[in-house]
């Protein structure tokens, strides 16, 4: 099995019912809407609420622009193109407020009975083994990234997502200056 590969310039934008800002779903997998884990890249345009998710474990990280300050459960978190990707409730009611106009960010939203998902900025390389039969994906942001999957290596081009799944013993090796890199484990596998 190869990595499944989506390039962020391929999906269309579609508007938020609140007029705040666009979605570019790259996966929700299984398809359909009883999916396990979705990614998805938003342009936030303005301050506002976001939609509330039962179940949903929501991971937030900014890619571009100065950056947002979260609110949820009564505290406050600010994120910049800088800060590591920030997890939270999705049931819980949280508010976006912009610091200094537009920004782009990226989304993972897992359903927490399900699934135990990690999000972290990678900007050098990094190798780590596969404890677990897992889902890996990683979406290089603004430069161009390489993976190494056991004996074979793979470029991956900015805005680019690549996913697949892994078995224990897997040796992986990214060398990027700026990617996301994301580990979703299913609970019922575990």
């Amino acid at each position: 099995m190869s990595w499944n590969v989506i390039h962020l310039d391929a999906i269309a934008p579609m508007p938020w019912k609140n007029g705040g800002g666009t979605t570019r779903e790259l996966i929700a997998w299984p398809r359909g809407d009883n999916w396990l884990w979705r990614m998805s890249v938003a342009e936030v345009t303005q301050s506002g609420p976001f939609s509330r998710f039962e179940g949903v474990e929501r991971w937030f990280a900014v890619l571009l622009g100065a950056g947002v300050t979260l609110k949820t459960a009564g505290k406050k978190q600010t994120l910049t193109p800088a800060s590591q990707p920030f997890c939270f409730d999705g049931a819980l009611a949280t508010d976006c407020d912009l610091m200094e106009g537009v920004t782009q960010d990226f989304n993972l939203m897992t359903r927490k009975d399900r699934i135990e998902a990690t999000m972290t900025r990678v900007e050098s390389p990094l190798s780590w083994a596969i404890n677990n039969s897992s889902t890996v994906a990683v979406f290089a942001m603004d430069t161009a990234s390489s993976i190494q999957f056991n004996a074979r290596a793979d470029d991956i081009q900015p805005g680019t997502l690549i996913w697949r799944t892994t078995v224990k013993g897997d040796q992986l090796r990214l060398d990027t200056k700026s990617a996301l890199m994301i580990t979703m484990l299913h609970k019922d596998t575990a």
